[in-house]
């Protein structure tokens, strides 16, 4: 098979720099999968898998009439995700020998492998099932890649329904199986406590959660494993048509990287854990500066000093009786004579407890400056390769303080969104050539951000890959004192 003769491939022999992909997708082989399933757990558990009422094997939404469709409210599943019309691609999706042999041609020096039916496997309520499949994935894709570990590396696929939980995958797969990446939820679903209601709410694990998860970052601090999310939200809230994909498709991914990012900053996590890394897979980085933005601006207007503003005592009452006598007359006498009486909460405000008034207290940022360091240090964007948005994270005009945010490339290579593997370096490089970005900033695009996000915590990551040489080069670089300025040397000349 022949390799190198791409766009791809030509893109890459042009660069100075490897092309990291922080975002390629295995397709589970599942008679391999129920084999190890079986060994682990038995083939009772493998059974009740196969029959799961809302499994990805089977999607309930086909055994429905349209009439049940309507009836429960079942969202339209994805349908046709995998590139069945370019069969060598579908079949490189499963194959570790193949993807590695055909990597050249993509244009990719190295790439970090994320699951498929992996991805649902960590959001199953079945405790002993999803501690098994997870057990099963994390044992069998680290055979499977074992060989071809200088250019790929899989995940481990962390569940996080309790600590415990994650703190014991965690130590299994670094300790036991030397894994070096991680696939966490981006939240928990948990029944409602009380016994009457119905329904269910997300733990996002770090803002009211059911338990306290700072165990579990200092594992991955402990174990200096850098936590990704990469959770699907098709099928919740807004994104529940019971016709039509595209509809709950779109977003998905942004708005559960939105939830788990915001909860991280506002729960205090990255102050806490200053060495951690997150990053946030297949959402952009659209809602990731939006939410920059959002923040400060929420700073600003609602920190403790600021919100005193709005306390309902600062009401001057006197003037407001003035002013609605004066100019409130279409109102009535009657009406007017109630002034004060019927006030509701949200319009007159409510009497707060001191204690609860701060609530940026937990993450302890004191101005903008605190909040853009924090969000510019500690998270990491995934962005595929034909997202014309990723030109955000280095626009320095338009983020607050002339920000820079961390964008990774991850091409999704696997999946409908990359319909030809050939064209994975390509499709990211159209930035270059559609002037969108510069030729440094797809440099920090698929090569420094990608090694940011992995060696601030583990400078290690790399060690024995094709891109070692290049990584050790960069953070040689990094570790070197700034040149002195023009200024500074005509001051010691002095």
């Amino acid at each position: 098979m022949k390799n190198g003769n791409s766009k791809s491939a030509e893109i890459r022999a042009r660069l100075s720099h490897p092309i990291i992909d922080s975002d390629a997708h295995l397709a589970e082989y599942e008679p391999a999968f129920f084999d190890f399933l079986k060994a682990t757990a038995g083939s009772a558990v493998v059974e009740r898998y196969k029959s799961l009422p809302d499994s990805p094997l089977h999607f309930r939404w086909y055994r429905l009439t349209p009439e049940q469709r309507r009836e429960f409210r079942a969202p339209r599943p994805i349908w046709w995700g995998h590139p069945s019309g370019q069969t060598l691609d579908r079949a490189t999706s499963s194959l570790p020998k193949l993807y590695h042999q055909r990597l050249d041609e993509m244009g990719l020096d190295f790439a970090v492998i994320y699951p498929s039916l992996g991805m649902s496997m960590i959001h199953l309520g079945d405790d002993e099932m999803r501690r098994a499949l997870c057990r099963t994935y994390n044992d069998m894709y680290t055979e499977l890649f074992r060989e071809y570990c200088d250019r790929m590396t899989p995940v481990a696929i962390i569940p996080m329904h309790t600590p415990d939980e994650a703190i014991a995958e965690l130590e299994h797969v670094v300790c036991d199986l030397h894994m070096k990446a991680i696939l966490m939820p981006s939240y928990a679903r948990r029944r409602l406590a009380s016994k009457s209601a119905q329904g269910f709410w997300l733990d996002n694990f770090c803002l009211d959660s059911e338990y306290d998860y700072d165990p579990v970052w200092a594992k991955c601090v402990e174990l200096k494993v850098a936590p990704t999310f990469h959770s699907p939200t098709s099928g919740m809230g807004f994104r529940g048509s019971i016709s039509n994909f595209v509809y709950n498709h779109i977003g998905h991914f942004a708005a559960s990287a939105e939830s788990i990012c915001k909860a991280l900053f506002i729960g205090g996590v990255p102050r806490r854990f200053p060495e951690l890394r997150f990053a946030f897979q297949e959402g952009g980085v659209a809602w990731a500066a939006t939410l920059l933005s959002d923040l400060i601006g929420h700073f600003e207007k609602r920190n403790r000093e600021a919100v005193s503003n709005f306390a309902p005592e600062k009401l001057d009452w006197p003037l407001v009786r003035q002013l609605f006598r004066e100019y409130g007359s279409e109102y009535g006498d009657a009406a007017l004579a109630r002034l004060g009486d019927d006030r509701s909460d949200l319009l007159w405000g409510t009497k707060e407890d001191a204690a609860n008034l701060d609530e940026f207290a937990r993450c302890g940022v004191k101005g903008r400056e605190d909040i853009v360091k924090m969000f510019t240090t500690s998270f990491f964007f995934g962005c595929e390769g034909d997202d014309k948005l990723t030109s955000l994270a280095f626009d320095t005009r338009k983020n607050p303080m002339g920000a820079r945010l961390g964008a990774l490339y991850s091409s999704d290579a696997g999946h409908f969104d990359l319909p030809d593997m050939r064209d994975a370096a390509h499709e990211a490089y159209e930035l270059v050539e559609d002037g969108l970005i510069s030729e440094d900033d797809f440099r920090d695009f698929v090569f420094i951000n990608p090694v940011r996000a992995k060696t601030d915590l583990n400078p290690e990551f790399f060690k024995g890959t094709r891109v070692e040489r290049d990584v050790a080069k960069l953070l040689a670089q990094s570790r070197e004192p700034a040149a002195p300025s023009a200024a500074a040397n005509q001051r010691q000349s002095r």
